[in-house]
């Protein structure tokens, strides 16, 4: 795979990386945002997204303020109805409070990217390519499961808005639940692959059911690894459907506000993902690499999508849970929106690690969590243990002992 290009001085691997002159890969354009990703460590490359995720959400907060600006618009006249109407609360927002928007992203991505699920065992290791292909296959096909999974939480965030829903924005209500559902609808659209289109040009359904969506761009990565299409799709792991049953019951249970809702789709799963997704790309075109397996950028496209469009998700969903924070107590239930799935996700990331390596993992119960990532009421816990009951027994490994677990993958606070 590896070929000289016009320069003595550089060679190409597939249309991956080049090694410079020094020996160092450096990744080709349209790869990764971070072209020396292969010299950097997991921790750097954490850094590296909070870093960018701060000057992307900067440039975001003072177009939003700038007089000129299309959304300042639409926001002012909503204000200006606001205004009128008396306890109209939409004023109240810190989208119209100088600096309290800037002020709560700082606080919450502070918070959801300390968490230690990001540095997880398992993601450090894939990323040093410390694994062989049986392993990156079991990999592939356990966390495709994930991955299939997720998009429809988005749908079933965005079934949580109808008329029905108390908000108290007055004549403003049903305008606001329809941001709201915009946001989503093109967080869905991105998930598979589909847009707007004009009458005129509306697709067939063949186009329509060959559209590009996540899944098929993950099954690309099972053509390069040589895994039939029959052996793709694989019963879960515990810490597997746990985490999806996590996501789904955070965006779709009545037991959880709108705004832990909005929170589980837009920061919970979206900040640490362009990080975590660059650790899984890298450490796959390093293995690649060295065993000079023919991967290209087809086969990895799953991956650079995800770390080049997940910020985006992420900015616009934080934008869109913000017109929901009018009660006191919205930041506490975003943080423990995010906390309940990012320990979720720790658990699944564990369980993988003792199934590709065959070696002891620690559970986010082992790994002295931080107090400010403990669950403060048992909501979720009476929730995942009534949803486990209803997966179908074919669909997650040893089912039984699935359903007849007490076990969930959280830290609760003393007091609850």
């Amino acid at each position: 795979m590896s070929s000289a290009n016009s320069s003595d001085s550089t060679r190409r691997f597939s249309d991956l990386l080049q090694l410079d002159g020094d020996g160092s890969p450096t990744l080709l354009p349209g790869v990764h945002p971070l072209p020396d990703l292969l010299s950097l460590d997991a921790a750097q490359v954490l850094e590296a997204f909070r870093v960018s995720q701060l000057e992307d959400f900067t440039r975001v907060i003072d177009e939003l303020e700038a007089d000129g600006n299309s959304l300042h618009r639409l926001f002012a006249e909503m204000r200006a109805i606001a205004d009128r109407e008396p306890a109209n609360r939409f004023g109240e927002l810190d989208l119209f409070r100088p600096g309290a928007l800037q002020a709560m992203f700082l606080e919450l991505h502070e918070h959801v990217m300390s968490h230690p699920v990001w540095i997880h065992p398992c993601f450090v290791r894939i990323f040093e390519a410390r694994f062989d292909a049986p392993q990156l296959r079991g990999f592939a096909t356990n966390y495709f499961n994930q991955v299939k999974n997720t998009r429809q939480c988005v749908a079933l965030a965005q079934g949580r808005f109808s008329g029905f829903i108390p908000l108290p924005y007055g004549c403003l209500n049903e305008r606001v639940s329809e941001l709201a559902q915009i946001i989503l609808a093109q967080l869905l659209a991105d998930e598979y692959g589909v847009g707007t289109h004009s009458i005129e040009r509306y697709p067939d359904l063949s186009s329509l059911l060959n559209s590009t969506t996540h899944i098929v761009m993950y099954r690309q990565l099972f053509e390069g690894l040589g895994v039939p299409f029959e052996k793709q799709d694989v019963p879960m792991l515990h810490g597997v459907a746990d985490n999806v049953l996590t996501q789904r019951l955070l965006a779709g249970h009545p037991s959880f506000s709108l705004v832990e809702s909005m929170a589980s789709v837009g920061l919970g799963m979206e900040w640490g993902v362009p990080e975590f997704f660059s650790l899984l790309l890298g450490g796959m075109i390093r293995w690649a690499w060295r065993e000079d397996v023919a991967l290209t950028q087809r086969h990895l496209i799953v991956f650079i999508a995800h770390v080049q469009y997940d910020v985006l998700h992420a900015i616009s969903v934080m934008l869109a849970t913000s017109l929901f924070g009018h009660e006191q107590e919205t930041m506490q239930q975003i943080k423990q929106a995010t906390n309940m799935l990012m320990s979720s996700r720790y658990n699944m990331m564990s369980d993988l690690y003792r199934q590709l390596f065959t070696e002891p993992c620690a559970d986010i119960d082992a790994v002295g969590l931080d107090a400010r990532y403990h669950v403060t009421d048992r909501r979720i816990e009476e929730a995942l243990l009534s949803a486990r009951q209803e997966v179908a027994g074919s669909r997650v490994v040893n089912a039984s002992d699935y359903k007849a677990g007490k076990g969930v993958p959280f830290v609760f606070a003393d007091a609850v």
